[in-house]
């Protein structure tokens, strides 16, 4: 049986290690691909502690999106040809050198494209387009809150507010971590913790608050970003990189009128593909025609994949 290299995880403690493992046979529906590049996303190293919303039993490789070139469709399965590039969403299984994806998430790619831009695309700008424009539907001269900014969704949602004409107000902890967020377009940015957030929100707004407030940190943040909303804001609770799941005080979202929305972006694989693959061709257009370019901070061999899962824990 022929085999392949994989960066795996045997328990939730455990840090990767490099193992052989059989090259995966694509089920009806799949389509096996020769993997190119493995994006790095901060719900890896949740899926790795087995703190993530799926959980894949051990030995696990992480890894959620990729590119590559199809190699194998399943049996009587539709999709891109054996020889396309493509980027997919493989849910997990990416840190190898070959994984199955369905074969409805394989997106076709120009022959311009780098790899590591596609396969930096899928899940951070598509957690953010379908978070702002199909959940939030954020209006041109909207003030966006975006929490952690810095980080991979968080600068998404900073390019991708200012495409849909908001004025964004960008948060990390730190200012030399909010460098890129300008130059994503930001047009307010604020190095502040919880406790100072509410204030530097007001002052930026001339005491409105924000209309629409992204959150994928959660915790203390999100507390303090529910009382730095207008009145009828929109909360969106995308993740909770903190580690602390905030329950969201009733009374408060009575007396300022606010909406809480939430967005777990792979749903929509299951319950409305459609949906998945209309924010795809959006993204794609808007890097086609220059509108976005995902930030890459480091491209890493894989052997070096902790590293890479080590320096999101930070």
């Amino acid at each position: 049986m022929a085999t392949m290299r994989a960066m795996q995880a045997e328990s939730p403690d455990a840090p990767l290690s490099m193992a052989e493992r059989s090259v995966p046979v694509p089920a009806s529906g799949e389509a096996r691909i020769q993997v190119e590049t493995c994006g790095v996303n901060f719900a890896d190293t949740l899926m790795v502690a087995g703190r993530y919303q799926e959980r894949p039993e051990y030995p696990l490789i992480p890894g959620l999106e990729i590119a590559g070139v199809v190699a194998e469709l399943g049996p009587d399965t539709e999709g891109p040809p054996p020889g396309t590039r493509v980027a997919a969403l493989c849910g997990h299984g990416g840190f190898a050198e070959q994984v199955c994806a369905p074969a409805a998430a394989c997106i076709p790619i120009p022959d311009e494209m780098p790899n590591e831009h596609a396969a930096s695309l899928l899940v951070a700008y598509g957690t953010a387009d379908l978070a702002l424009r199909h959940r939030a539907r954020v209006q041109p001269g909207e003030t966006l809150l975006v929490l952690g900014a810095a980080g991979g969704v968080g600068l998404t949602a900073v390019e991708i507010g200012k495409l849909l004409g908001a004025r964004v107000i960008a948060c990390a902890r730190n200012e030399s971590r909010l460098r890129h967020a300008r130059e994503r377009g930001a047009d307010v940015t604020l190095a502040v913790d919880a406790e100072a957030l509410r204030d530097a929100v007001r002052n930026a707004t001339d005491g409105r608050g924000a209309d629409v407030v992204f959150d994928p940190v959660g915790g203390e943040m999100f507390r303090a970003a529910m009382r730095a909303a207008a009145f009828e804001g929109r909360l969106l609770p995308i993740g909770f990189a903190s580690g602390d799941v905030p329950q969201i005080p009733a009374n408060i979202l009575l007396v300022k009128n606010l909406t809480a929305i939430g967005l777990y972006w792979g749903a929509y694989f299951r319950h409305n593909p459609e949906i998945i693959g209309n924010s795809v061709k959006q993204v794609l257009h808007w890097y086609g025609e220059g509108r976005i370019r995902p930030h890459v901070g480091e491209v890493l061999q894989l052997d070096r994949a902790e590293e890479a899962l080590e320096a999101l824990r930070h």
